[in-house]
């Protein structure tokens, strides 16, 4: 995590007009997920010595119930919207020209270079376990479910590279372009579900997470303001889900399900969207306690040294989960069956030690996220007055399709995972197969090119640098 020196100077230095709450949405929102993660694992070990993760609600039906208050993820979205309204309507004032490329680099830069560095660390452990024949009861299910998170990474590119045009729509249109997207989502599923029509379905992972995303618009220009705007739009949403899972074709649970014929996740669905306008009315209706919560000095400096971590923490915490079980079947430790009376009392201190393992992962990567503040270096005093070059020029079409390639490798890579990098294991991306290389050099060459794409900022004397902003610990950056 950042120094608490430095954590302390951010807190100093955090203007009176910062929407707070929304760094704490943001830390929240990812540290449910990650909770959620570690608890819902159970492994359990086949008679041949072969480890399987498998999932509590599964195992317990009854507690997919909860999914309706801990399937959080739409609130990190939302928050994104919010973000991103305020970052492109600054960047565009400043900007010379062309903003969207700066743009893509300012939101991307903190959330490709960990996912890159992620992929690179277990693309090359996978292939070395491969090559060395060094395989283990969870290797080949670990090498799995790690790359799982990514999607997650793939959609919020999809978000970050929307931005301008859907922000235009939004500042013409208002609410009749977040009640566009609703209308577009509950359409593919009725061309889904009532006509049969094949691949439409993946059309949603734009239209449900794009209209959360629109509500951050929204909230950016204070259209969610008034206690009656959000509680409506709790209401709504609360009552619309519950009325799609009881009448309609939609399952229970908000998280997808092992075996499921139908997810309200992959692809989202509109019940998914319906929960995303509940969560999104619920947290904007506690704004008040929380904003006075993220007030005191404790709780702000805590959010901020978390938010400086967030990304690389969420990258990283299934490889702790799964590193302590793997440390408990090395040591032949007995697994308990997954809901019983021993599981249960054992996962607090699963959970403990997922959260130590992640920690110490986060001291190792953390810099690649949020790298050190350089000191100035000071001019001799005989130095001659330097020349300041010219920044390059911003590439708009360089940028969106390095976005482009990053999203389609990131979501492949999440589907297929790293086992089998040499055997070619393929998994369905829409309608086309893709294959872990490929989509490892899709990530790669996309990320390339948005970090080229952007413009460097002219120093004296010489050619232009791309230095690292200073830490950014809101949607205000």
């Amino acid at each position: 995590m950042p120094s608490n020196t430095r954590v302390r100077d951010l807190a100093a230095a955090t203007p009176t007009t910062r929407d707070r709450y929304i760094d704490l949405l943001r830390v929240a929102s990812l540290g449910t997920v990650v909770l959620g993660h570690w608890l819902m694992a159970a492994v359990t070990v086949d008679a041949d010595g072969s480890a399987k993760v498998g999932n509590l609600l599964a195992v317990e039906p009854g507690l997919q119930l909860v999914t309706w208050v801990l399937q959080i993820m739409p609130v990190f979205f939302f928050v994104g919207g919010f973000s991103h309204a305020l970052s492109y309507r600054s960047l565009a004032r400043k900007a010379d020209g062309p903003a969207y490329a700066a743009f893509l680099r300012a939101r991307l830069q903190r959330l490709l270079r960990p996912t890159m560095v992620f992929i690179a660390v277990w693309g090359a452990g996978a292939l070395a376990v491969q090559l060395l024949g060094g395989d283990g009861p969870l290797t080949g299910v670990a090498a799995r479910l790690v790359a799982q998170p990514l999607w997650f990474i793939g959609i919020y590119l999809a978000m970050v590279a929307f931005t301008p045009p859907l922000l235009r729509l939004h500042e013409r249109y208002g609410w009749g372009a977040f009640a566009a997207l609703v209308a577009a989502a509950a359409g593919v599923d009725v061309l889904r579900f009532a006509a049969g029509v094949p691949f439409v379905e993946f059309l949603n992972f734009a239209f449900v997470w794009l209209a959360v995303h629109q509500l951050g618009f929204l909230r950016a220009d204070g259209r969610l303001g008034a206690p009656a705007v959000p509680a409506a739009l709790a209401v709504a949403g609360l009552a619309s889900a519950a009325a799609l899972v009881v009448f309609g074709p939609y399952p229970l649970s908000m998280v997808g399900m092992p075996g499921e014929k139908i997810s309200n996740m992959s692809p989202p669905t509109a019940a998914l969207l319906c929960h995303g306008m509940w969560l999104v009315g619920a947290v904007e209706l506690l704004r008040g306690p929380g904003t006075r919560l993220v007030t005191r000095p404790r709780v702000w400096r805590a959010v901020i040294a978390a938010n400086g971590v967030a990304m690389t923490a969420f990258l990283w915490h299934l490889t702790a989960m799964l590193g302590v079980y793997g440390a408990l079947l090395a040591l032949d430790v007995p697994l308990s069956a997954a809901a019983s009376a021993a599981w249960w009392a054992q996962a607090p201190l699963r959970i403990a030690a997922a959260a130590v393992v992640t920690a110490v992962l986060v001291a190792v990567f953390r810099t690649v996220e949020q790298p050190a503040a350089k000191s100035p270096t000071a001019q001799p005093a005989t130095a001659q007055p330097a020349i300041a070059r010219p920044a390059r020029r911003v590439s708009g079409p360089v940028a969106a399709l390095g976005v482009t390639l990053a999203l389609f490798g990131v979501l492949g890579l999440s589907m297929v995972g790293f086992g089998g990098l040499l055997e070619g294991h393929t998994a369905m991306l829409v309608a086309v197969r893709v294959t872990a290389p490929a989509a490892v050099v899709m990530a790669a060459v996309g990320w390339l090119l948005v970090e080229a794409a952007a413009p460097r900022r002219p120093r004296p004397g010489g050619g232009a640098t791309a230095g690292p902003a200073p830490m950014a610990t809101s949607g205000e950056d």
